[in-house]
């Protein structure tokens, strides 16, 4: 993978994050559809990546606290398995305003790096069976390509099992 840097055109809080962290990505800019509200299933497809290696970000709210589930696009969040990872009883999804409000990012392009505020971050536990995955870059139409170790590092953030596979 080829390390960018905050110069690039594709410059967003996310790659500005992993640029001054030192961390090695790739980033990913393809044509959005905005008529495709399916954004991660979108980037898999038009990528042209298995959708199991490609993650949404979904801002929930684990009894009070902000929290950032980052989960396979081709399945969708536990919340119950993401409660109990996180010490807790009951996670909801939060409030989409104040998720772009806390995050500095438009739905369906929410990166799990370079939020405006940080939120505790739990990556399902799926992510570790890659060398590396896609998240959002911080916008519609941009993915980034990282290592699942370097984006634990960078958010601070664990791994539990809180995806649910479709079938």
């Amino acid at each position: 993978m080829g390390k960018k840097h905050a110069t690039d055109s594709t410059g967003t809080p996310a790659t500005v994050a992993l640029t001054a962290a030192g961390v090695s990505f790739t980033p990913h800019a393809y044509a959005h559809d905005p008529a495709n509200t399916n954004f991660g299933l979108e980037a898999a497809e038009v990528l042209g990546v298995p959708p199991e290696r490609v993650f949404k970000t979904l801002m929930t709210d684990v009894d009070g606290v902000l929290t950032a589930a980052v989960v396979p696009v081709n399945g969708s969040l536990d919340l119950k398995a993401l409660a109990h990872a996180c010490g807790h009883k009951k996670a909801a999804m939060a409030d989409p305003a104040l998720a772009q409000r806390r995050t500095g990012y438009v739905l369906g392009g929410i990166s799990p790096v370079g939020q405006r505020q940080h939120s505790p971050t739990v990556v399902d536990e799926s992510a570790l069976l890659f060398d590396t995955i896609y998240v959002s870059g911080g916008r519609r139409g941009f993915d980034v390509e990282l290592s699942p170790g370097d984006l634990l590092a960078l958010t601070k953030g664990t791994t539990a099992n809180i995806g649910v596979a479709k079938i």
